[in-house]
């Protein structure tokens, strides 16, 4: 697919490149700085930002009174965007994601960027994708009201203060209470009125809508519409290509240092080891809202960090093919092939639920339903010739059935594959 057509997504080759020098040798280094490319909308497509307003940073008016703070302390908060029209009783909450931290290093780490500190974080964004006002970008959502919700506490809102240290170390992990605190001034301007609701997060903030679906369902009205969009967040327990289960040793030191495991559905950590309750397909058949997923088969994320981080290949084998696709050799694609075949086999519960949808392309990208060239315009990726965003308008509205599950790669002509090797 022509470049040209995608210059809005030319910052993700360009700084992840350079991050991927840096990082390579470091998985919980890689998430983090990976991550930090994943968040700032004011880097979205060009050619349309005089259509989209310069959406203000909103810190938290309770966060002392709830204590809850980032990762140095200081106040979260969000951008709000409010509806119009038929869509003033309507919201769309999208969680901002940016990985994990696993250690005290990398959580300090974090204080020094906007993925730990509001301090470093943009005065205003530009809302795309989803969150769009644009009726031809955005087409079902663009007059709801609209939240974007900052991340910053490096635990998919889940870390508890019990296991913060007191050892001079200063770093708060109260990613519930931001979520908590959130969610109690969102609804007391106006989210408590909700007739219609849309809960969504890209990556992290993908699990941690997974993990806050049914709390979500449960402070709004009972008769409102309520729904969660997940994108790419569906994060595999895959051991990686030298046979060491790295990601589940990561997510491990996740829930063990932030106290993750209180927020945890309680079936799931009464039968397995909480941090094994942090991968969605352990907990997301028992969730009762209504969910979708999005998620490409060919996640870059996922492909760089759980399938081949940089510790598993030394003799940096597999560098050409996770930073351009088309580089991948015959045997190579054929690891991939089997890595799509997890998802697969993964959904196939998930996949019999009626009320869920799912939009599973063959695309080499992580997050894609806050830019507007993937979440929809003439050049999105498509399957059965639906766009994501007409795909999630579909399942939300049950205008018609939902679950789409694309062809092997490279079958999809519509994909757009990120290339980090271009400069």
């Amino acid at each position: 697919m022509a470049n040209h057509r995608f210059q809005g997504l030319k910052w993700w080759q360009k700084l992840t490149r350079k991050e991927w020098t840096i990082a390579a040798t470091s998985l919980s280094i890689l998430i983090l700085t990976l991550s930090l490319i994943s968040h700032s909308h004011k880097f979205s497509n060009n050619s349309i930002t005089s259509t989209n307003d310069w959406i203000p940073f909103t810190p938290l008016s309770n966060a002392q009174q709830k204590s809850a703070f980032c990762l140095d302390g200081s106040l979260p908060g969000y951008h709000l965007q409010r509806g119009f029209g038929s869509g003033s009783d309507k919201w769309v909450l999208h969680i901002e994601g940016g990985g994990w931290c696993n250690s005290i290093e990398s959580c300090s780490f974090r204080q020094t960027t906007k993925l730990g500190s509001s301090r470093f974080m943009e005065h205003e964004v530009q809302f795309f994708g989803i969150l769009s006002s644009v009726p031809s970008q955005n087409p079902d959502f663009f007059d709801w009201n609209k939240a974007k919700v900052r991340y910053c506490d490096g635990g998919s809102f889940s870390g508890h203060p019990d296991s913060e240290f007191k050892n001079g170390t200063k770093l708060f992990f109260r990613g519930q209470l931001i979520w908590e605190a959130v969610m109690d001034e969102l609804l007391s301007i106006g989210l408590s009125n909700a007739k219609q609701a849309l809960l969504s997060g890209c990556s992290a903030g993908g699990l941690a809508t997974l993990i806050h679906c049914d709390d979500f369902r449960e402070i709004l009205p009972k008769d409102a519409n309520v729904k969660c969009l997940v994108d790419a967040g569906l994060f595999l327990n895959e051991k990686d290509v030298a046979g060491n289960p790295t990601i589940e040793r990561f997510y491990q030191d996740v829930v063990n240092l932030q106290g993750v495991a209180k927020s945890l559905k309680k079936d799931c950590t009464s039968r397995l080891e909480p941090y094994k309750c942090f991968f969605p397909q352990e907990f997301i058949s028992n969730i009762k809202t209504p969910v979708f997923l999005v998620n490409p088969a060919y996640d870059f994320w996922q492909i760089q960090n759980i399938l081949v981080p940089g510790s598993s290949d030394p003799q940096r084998s597999w560098v050409r093919c996770k930073l351009n696709i088309n580089n991948c050799n015959s045997k190579q694609l054929e690891v991939l092939q089997e890595f799509r075949n997890s998802l697969i086999k993964t959904l196939d519960g998930f996949s019999q639920n009626p009320e869920g949808g799912m939009f599973i392309n063959s695309c080499f990208i992580h997050c894609q339903t806050w830019i507007t060239e993937t979440w929809h315009s003439p050049g999105s990726p498509k399957i059965n010739n639906k766009t994501i965003a007409e795909a999630v308008g579909d399942w939300y509205f049950k205008r018609k059935a939902a679950k789409h599950i694309d062809c092997t790669f490279p079958c999809n002509p519509t994909c757009y594959h990120m290339d980090f090797t271009r400069g």
